[in-house]
């Protein structure tokens, strides 16, 4: 940081502004409500399953087609898809022998949308 940037992350001030500490303690979510929200953020970290969430934002899709659609293995692709279930992010649906995954509902589409428009922002 150059000399003459002030170091704006460091609070100096003795004055506790009661109210809005206690008014977000009050609707502050449960530890095990942020502990599942976090999970589903470290879930976005992985290029490869943000790929595939972005192939299922567009299609519902198989294993073998995501697995060609990112040059992979349909196993790793696989391995990637029983992360998102089990965050709830993707849903399945079986027709005969073949799996069909989607996102899970209209909620994982609109976290996908807002984080694609925000990290294209000028």
């Amino acid at each position: 940081m150059c000399a003459y940037e002030p170091d704006i992350d460091r609070c100096d001030c003795n004055t506790i502004h009661e109210e809005v500490v206690n008014d977000v303690r009050e609707h502050m979510p449960e530890e095990d409500t942020l502990l599942d929200l976090a999970d589903i953020f470290k879930v976005f970290s992985d290029s490869t399953r943000v790929k595939i969430l972005y192939a299922l934002f567009r299609a519902e899709m198989c294993v073998c087609d995501i697995a060609v659609l990112l040059g992979t293995t349909k196993s790793s692709i696989s391995h990637q898809l029983r992360i998102l279930k089990q965050v709830k992010l993707v849903k399945y649906r079986k027709d005969g022998r073949v799996v069909y995954y989607s996102l899970a509902d209209e909620h994982v589409k609109s976290i996908f949308k807002e984080g694609l428009i925000h990290v294209c922002e000028k």
